[in-house]
């Protein structure tokens, strides 16, 4: 059975993630052990117990996401369970590269955590604020790219392209108030301002990006040993020097989440395993890909049925 690890990033952290790995897995409990010696800090605490806020904080959700992951993977790939390909949302995607081989969780994990305080820290400064995201649900990615090319009042661009007929825009504070008016007289169904700490995926990120490609570049980083679809270019990565690139660049440009699972239907890929918490990419490879079997494995429970239905399938 050919699977598909996706990987989530912003947005589906909560606290007690991962702790049923933690607790019955060896493996997924030395990732987390593993990223409190590192950061130097218990953040295995604090995705357990919280608080909340503080988990919401930029600085923490994507180290904390990340160890996660990792700590999912883990717990699947010991129990038989490993991809055949792999592909995350945003943050996400550094936990694929580490299923693939092509980062070292540690490396990683100090990449993130530099990522996470050069994204939360990059317009904090700013005399009108440091700008943000807004959900836009209910209009055709192509009207919300022409809403987008329409505001002169400020910066606002496509963020992530989530699901047809569901994507995020970022830009500063004229930028998204006039947006929002725009996209009102569009007929957009919702309009949802999420709460993060700037506009990430934008080209307003663009020093964070290239401060975060410069520590990229002392990195030791590998060619993906199975196909990671980049955010960027909705297609797998083919080099280490891509890996490099290409992370460097997400921070500023927009997550092509919709094209890259569209990329990996067109390749005859139709099972895909959500190896972290929640379920919010489940839900949007259904929307692109109705036909697609689709399993979370937050949890080992979950990890025991997608056992039982790939022995199955061996022997069916």
């Amino acid at each position: 059975m050919t699977l598909v690890f996706l990987f989530p990033g912003q947005g589906s952290q909560a606290v007690g993630m991962g702790s049923a790995w933690a607790r019955e897995e060896p493996a997924s409990r030395a990732v987390l052990e593993e990223a409190d010696a590192i950061l130097g800090e218990p953040l295995s605490q604090l995705i357990a117990e919280g608080p909340e806020e503080t988990l919401r904080r930029t600085y923490y959700t994507q180290p904390a996401l990340y160890t996660v992951e990792v700590a999912v993977l883990r717990g699947l790939q010991a129990r038989g369970i490993s991809p055949a390909a792999a592909a995350g949302h945003s943050v996400g995607e550094y936990a694929a590269l580490v299923a693939a081989n092509a980062l070292d969780f540690a490396e990683g994990l100090r990449l993130v955590r530099l990522r996470a305080e050069l994204m939360e820290r990059a317009r904090a400064g700013e005399p009108g604020g440091p700008g943000g995201m807004l959900a836009v649900l209910g209009l055709a990615d192509a009207q919300v790219e022409a809403l987008c090319r329409e505001v002169r009042e400020g910066v606002v661009e496509p963020a992530t392209y989530n699901a047809p007929g569901q994507m995020v825009v970022a830009g500063d504070a004229p930028g998204l108030e006039a947006f929002t008016q725009r996209a009102r007289d569009a007929g957009a169904r919702r309009l949802v301002p999420l709460k993060v700490s700037g506009p990430f995926h934008s080209s307003l990120l663009s020093e964070a990006a290239s401060r975060l490609g410069e520590a990229l570049a002392e990195v030791a980083v590998a060619e993906p040993r199975v196909p990671v679809v980049a955010n960027v270019w909705a297609r797998p990565y083919r080099s280490a020097r891509e890996v490099r690139e290409g992370l460097a660049l997400q921070v500023a440009a927009a997550v092509r989440w919709t094209d890259s699972v569209r990329w990996m239907g067109a390749q005859g890929m139709s099972r895909f395993v959500e190896a972290g918490p929640g379920n919010v990419l489940s839900g949007l490879v259904r929307r692109i890909l109705p036909e697609a079997a689709v399993v979370q494995a937050g949890e080992p429970l979950e990890a025991e049925e997608l056992v039982g239905s790939r022995k199955r399938g061996e022997t069916g």
